[in-house]
């Protein structure tokens, strides 16, 4: 079994993971489950997996705490949450801990295998476009170092450890400095038109964001909010940050 069609599928409820099984298996993935949260946890952490569908109500290790110890070791695997629970709060507390994909019980069969499908394609297409980048895939902006090959990141060369979509938020507003994004855009660009009326999302991964890459996050210099609109990353044109040399200002070389 190739590591591009492995899914593992964490579900206590065994009718549900053969429904989603079965359906994966036309699409051309093969599946594996965990019936229970401390087992998947054990087989997720082995890695390998093309994508994990977690259930955010498991018995034992909760779908949340799965999802965040999941995180911590590999901050790039798709990961989609299956689960009964629609409310809003718990869809953010998804999203926030991680989550690339959130899919409600009783889901529609072929809604399930789009969103793998859509999922999967972005992935790809983001692997894609990181292996098609000159100059070693870097890029460099303000003391901040991005390696889109290894996904690391260096802030006055220090390594700061970023989650994929603080890593894609910041990959977004180096490469576009001074241009102002709303927070409806940013989640449509970073998290995908699905998301949409969760913008306080947005504003969480800001918050955390800035703590790792502004010398002070309580005044970021970096990442500013544009009262009325959103945020964007300083413009290079504009006075070094305070704090940082005046060759740190210089725009991003990728």
């Amino acid at each position: 079994m190739e590591q591009g069609d492995r899914v593992l599928i964490i579900e206590d409820d065994p009718r549900i993971a053969e429904v989603v099984a079965v359906n994966l298996a036309d699409i051309g993935l093969r599946a594996e489950r965990a019936s229970d949260g401390r087992t998947g946890l054990s087989m997720a952490l082995a890695g390998g997996w093309a994508l994990i569908i977690l259930d955010l109500m498991l018995l034992g290790l909760g779908g949340q705490a799965v999802c965040a110890r999941i995180r911590e070791k590999d901050p790039w695997v798709p990961l989609m949450m299956l689960t009964a629970r629609s409310e809003e709060a718990d869809r953010v507390a998804g999203l926030e801990i991680g989550a690339d994909e959130y899919v409600t019980k009783p889901f529609s069969v072929r809604e399930l295998q789009a969103r793998v499908k859509a999922l999967l394609r972005r992935v790809q297409a983001d692997r894609d476009a990181a292996a098609g980048r000159s100059a070693g895939g870097r890029l460099e902006i303000a003391g901040i170092v991005m390696d889109f090959d290894r996904r690391r990141v260096t802030v006055q060369d220090r390594p700061v450890d970023l989650t994929v979509k603080e890593f894609e938020l910041l990959a977004l507003f180096a490469r576009n400095p001074g241009r102002a994004y709303s927070r409806t855009e940013l989640l449509n660009l970073v998290w995908g038109y699905q998301f949409e009326g969760y913008e306080h999302t947005v504003n969480s991964h800001i918050n955390r964001l800035r703590a790792k890459i502004e010398k002070d996050p309580a005044r970021p210099s970096l990442l500013q909010t544009v009262w009325g609109i959103g945020y964007r990353f300083a413009d290079p044109g504009d006075a070094a940050p305070a704090g940082l040399p005046s060759s740190a200002a210089a725009g991003p070389r990728e």
